[in-house]
């Protein structure tokens, strides 16, 4: 088989690095690299390894753009996990079989970010499916499910790597039957799906007048990128772990009950305690070190 990849983040790796090792990588496709560090715009991580496996490799603005590139590269399979854009119907054509590697059990989180909205939403159950891509979001085809039992230390990052795994194993098993039409597949129930759109800047900022248990899924489902913070007087304090802290007695959501051996603030309902912390430019610690000489938190303020 050959094959066209394309895939964009950590999530992707592992099964563009499996799929080179059994079958002919004839491209890679990423997203444009956006992530800057001194100053210098760094590759995404799919479009770093396709360089270190020599692989060819192109990373446009719009995928649309390139139909006749793709198409001349005459290869007979398409896979993407977590690409980023959406795929035009007459490139899907170009193709004998167009799969995806989705991080949900679908059609429950079709989207962009499944793996965070399931944490964000307070999901105990999740997994992969392995799935036809179609002209509609997310709404082709089963191929194949794995479920994952949600760990209550899973956070984003944690969650990214062991869903990818899972997808990678999942998609090996089943790809030859795929590709040879004995997995025919089965339809999605279009009843059941709901949605997982990507985390707007907005919603990255902590809201202490929600509940405490709202306020750690959301802290868990940007852990440890993009990361979700307190706006304190203008200071942005990311924070990537808290706790429910019941030594305190919840109060006025966001008054800072506790400043000594670590920080905690009231929510709507039960104080938390904050374990990771990163204020900008610094390295991240902990809630406990944070608060040893530190200014931002004054006893009994509220954080609006």
């Amino acid at each position: 088989m050959k094959i066209v990849f394309m895939g964009t983040p950590e999530f992707a790796v592992p099964i563009l690095e499996k799929l080179n090792e059994l079958y002919e990588i004839k491209l890679v496709i990423s997203q444009p690299n956006r992530v800057k560090k001194k100053n210098v715009f760094i590759d995404t991580p799919v479009a770093k390894i396709a360089k270190e496996l020599n692989l060819n490799l192109i990373q446009p603005e719009n995928i649309k753009d390139e139909y006749e590139y793709i198409k001349n590269i005459d290869a007979d399979l398409l896979i993407t996990a977590a690409y980023g854009q959406y795929v035009p119907t007459k490139i899907l054509n170009l193709f004998k079989k167009c799969i995806n590697v989705h991080a949900s059990i679908l059609p429950k989180h079709r989207g962009g970010a499944p793996i965070q909205r399931c944490l964000i939403e307070g999901d105990k159950l999740t997994g992969v499916t392995i799935m036809e891509m179609t002209k509609k979001l997310d709404a082709g085809k089963i191929y194949a499910i794995k479920e994952y039992e949600i760990k209550d230390d899973d956070n984003n990052t944690s969650l990214f790597k062991n869903l990818s795994i899972i997808g990678k194993d999942l998609l090996i098993e089943n790809i030859l039957d795929i590709y040879n039409d004995i997995n025919k597949g089965i339809p999605q129930d279009d009843t059941k799906a709901t949605y997982s759109y990507n985390i707007s800047k907005e919603e990255e900022k902590i809201d202490l007048n929600q509940s405490a248990i709202n306020v750690i899924n959301k802290i868990r489902g940007l852990a440890m990128e993009p990361g979700a913070y307190l706006d304190i007087n203008g200071t942005n304090l990311k924070i990537y772990s808290a706790k429910i802290d019941n030594r305190f007695i919840a109060t006025t959501p966001g008054e800072e009950l506790n400043i000594k051996k670590g920080i905690t603030i009231s929510c709507k309902d039960f104080p938390i305690s904050l374990e990771l912390v990163q204020m900008p430019g610094k390295n991240i610690i902990s809630g406990k070190d944070f608060s040893n000489g530190q200014k931002l938190f004054k006893l009994n303020d509220i954080i609006s």
